[in-house]
């Protein structure tokens, strides 16, 4: 993980981000944790894969391999 990427992410820490997944998943949670493989640790989680059908997920742990991008919350 770049330096740039643990700065952003740490700007990030207790604020809501976006996180796309491969395969399509599209999660948005309140960012709590995360390490030097990008693994995500999300609270308060929301899977608004399906925007018909937003489900809640509650606090969990996002694989770093598995993430595509994670979007910081607008400034």
């Amino acid at each position: 993980m770049s330096e740039m990427t643990s700065r952003v992410l740490e700007e990030s820490l207790g604020k809501t981000v976006l996180v796309r997944l491969k395969g399509g998943k599209s999660l948005r949670g309140r960012l709590k944790g995360f390490d030097q493989h990008l693994n995500l640790v999300l609270e308060e989680t929301e899977d608004n894969t399906d925007k018909a059908d937003v489900r809640s997920l509650g606090t969990i742990v996002v694989r770093g391999d598995n993430v595509v991008i994670v979007s910081p919350p607008p400034r």
